[in-house]
C-alpha cells in the first residue's frame, strides 16, 4: 500500500474517532445547499464603475431584480436534492436611503421565501455587501470605523426580523466576508446586531463568520455564544490560483494567465507563488496539490469543529471559477465536500448562476436551460461521489 494511501486512511480513522468521541452539533435542515448570487448581489461589478455610480440603483437593475430568478429556479434547486438556499443581497439593493427601505425589493425577497417554503427548502439570507464592507473594492469609509454605518447595519437586520418574523425556516447571515480588520471591532458590531435580533426574536438562527474574508483561520477570533441558534461559518477558496484561475477581477491570477488543474503536481502552484511574489512557505511540504493539501488548508476549520463540538459549524461558500477545466473542477468540489463531510460540517456551494458580465463566474448550471453542468457534479454537490 502506498504511503499516501496509508496516510489518507489514518486521517479518516482519526476523524471517525473524533466524531465518535464528541457528537457534533448539527445545522438541522441545512445539510447541503446552493448559493444564489447574480440576482440581488454581484449583478454587476462595482470595481469597474466610477465611484459616483457605485451606490446607485438604475432602472436596468430593478428590471433585473424582478426577473433573474423565478419560481422555476427554486423548483430546480429542490429537484437537485438540496435542502437549503443561501441568497446573497446587498445593502444598497434593499436600502433606498438611511433607514428607508425599498418595499418592492422586500416583496421580491418575501416571494422568494414563499417559493422556498413551497419546495421545502430552508433559507439563508446573506448580507453579501454592506456599505463600508465590500469584499472586492476599496471604500473611503469602513463599516467598523463609522458609528452611523454601524447603526444602519443593526437597523437593517432589525427590519429583516420584523418582515420575516413568521418564517422560522429563514436564517440570517450577518455579513458575507468581513475584510481584514480588527476582529474585536467586528465582534462588537456583530454582538450589537445579534442583541437587537434577539430582542425581537430569541430563536432566530443567526450565522456569524470571521474577518479576513471569512477565512477558516479567523474562526478562533470570533466571540462564541452559549446560544444553540448561533451558527459559525467560514469560506474556502484555496488554492486561490486554482479556484480563481485566469479571473479578470484579481491581479495575480490574471497576470499568471495559466490553466490550472486539480489534482496536480505542485510545480505550477510553486511557480505561480514565485511569479507574483507571495512566497512558497505554506507549500513547502506539499508534493502535490491534492486532497491531502486541501486537508492541511482546511485544518483551522477542522480544529474549531473538534474543539467546539457543541457549536454548529457550516461552510457557507466554496467553489471554482466557471472556466476551470471541467474534470478538475469536479475533482476539487468532490474533495472539498468529502473532507467537510468527514469532519461533520454541513455546506453550501457557490454558485447557482452568475450573470454573463460577472468577472467571477462560478455558475454551476447552464445559463439557458438552468440545468446542472454534469451528472457527476450533481452527485458531488449532493455528497454522493467518492
Amino acid at each position: 500500500m502506498k504511503l499516501k494511501t496509508i496516510f489518507a486512511a489514518f486521517a479518516a480513522f482519526a476523524a471517525a474517532l473524533m466524531a465518535f468521541g464528541a457528537e457534533r452539533a448539527k445545522f438541522e435542515g441545512f445539510e447541503r445547499g446552493m448559493g444564489i448570487g447574480g440576482w440581488l448581489t454581484n449583478y454587476k461589478r462595482f470595481n469597474v464603475l466610477p465611484g459616483e455610480w457605485r451606490m446607485k440603483i438604475t432602472v436596468g437593475d430593478m428590471e433585473h431584480f424582478r426577473s433573474y430568478i423565478t419560481e422555476d429556479d427554486i423548483k430546480n434547486i429542490a429537484e437537485m436534492g438540496l435542502d437549503h438556499v443561501r441568497l446573497g443581497f446587498d445593502q444598497i439593493v434593499v436600502e433606498e436611503s438611511p433607514y428607508k427601505y425599498r418595499g418592492e425589493i422586500f416583496e421580491i425577497m418575501e416571494k422568494f421565501a414563499g417559493w422556498c417554503e413551497k419546495y421545502r427548502l430552508n433559507v439563508v439570507l446573506n448580507l453579501h455587501k454592506a456599505i463600508g464592507n465590500y469584499a472586492d473594492i476599496k471604500e473611503k469609509t469602513g463599516l467598523l470605523d463609522d458609528p452611523d454605518l454601524q447603526r444602519r447595519f443593526v437597523a437593517l437586520w432589525a427590519e429583516f426580523e420584523r418582515r420575516f418574523s413568521g418564517r422560522k425556516a429563514v436564517a440570517f447571515e450577518l455579513l458575507n466576508e468581513v475584510r481584514n480588520v480588527d476582529p474585536e471591532k467586528w465582534n462588537a458590531l456583530a454582538d450589537a446586531a445579534i442583541s437587537e435580533i434577539r430582542r425581537l426574536n430569541p430563536e432566530r438562527k443567526i450565522i456569524l463568520g470571521g474577518v479576513n474574508w471569512n477565512g477558516a483561520g479567523a474562526l478562533r477570533k470570533l466571540k462564541l455564544y452559549e446560544d444553540p441558534n448561533i451558527i459559525y461559518t467560514f469560506h474556502f477558496y484555496s488554492p486561490f490560483e486554482f479556484t480563481h484561475q485566469r479571473g479578470v477581477l484579481q491581479a495575480a491570477p490574471l497576470f499568471y494567465n495559466r490553466v490550472m488543474r486539480y489534482p496536480s503536481d505542485i510545480a505550477p502552484y510553486l511557480e505561480f507563488r514565485k511569479l507574483v511574489g507571495q512566497g512558497t512557505g505554506d507549500y513547502k511540504n506539499f508534493k502535490a496539490m491534492d486532497r491531502e493539501a486541501l486537508r492541511a488548508m482546511l485544518k483551522p476549520a477542522f480544529d474549531f469543529a473538534r474543539e467546539h463540538p457543541d457549536k454548529i459549524l457550516w461552510c457557507g461558500e466554496f467553489g471554482t471559477i466557471r472556466h476551470a477545466p471541467a474534470e478538475s473542477r469536479e475533482n476539487y468540489m468532490r474533495d472539498v465536500i468529502s473532507l467537510l463531510k468527514e469532519n461533520g460540517i454541513q455546506y453550501c456551494v457557490w454558485n447557482y448562476l452568475s450573470t454573463p458580465n460577472d468577472g467571477n463566474r462560478f455558475s454551476l448550471v447552464d445559463d439557458d436551460s438552468r440545468k446542472i453542468l454534469s451528472r457527476r457534479m450533481l452527485e458531488i454537490i449532493r455528497g454522493e461521489a467518492e
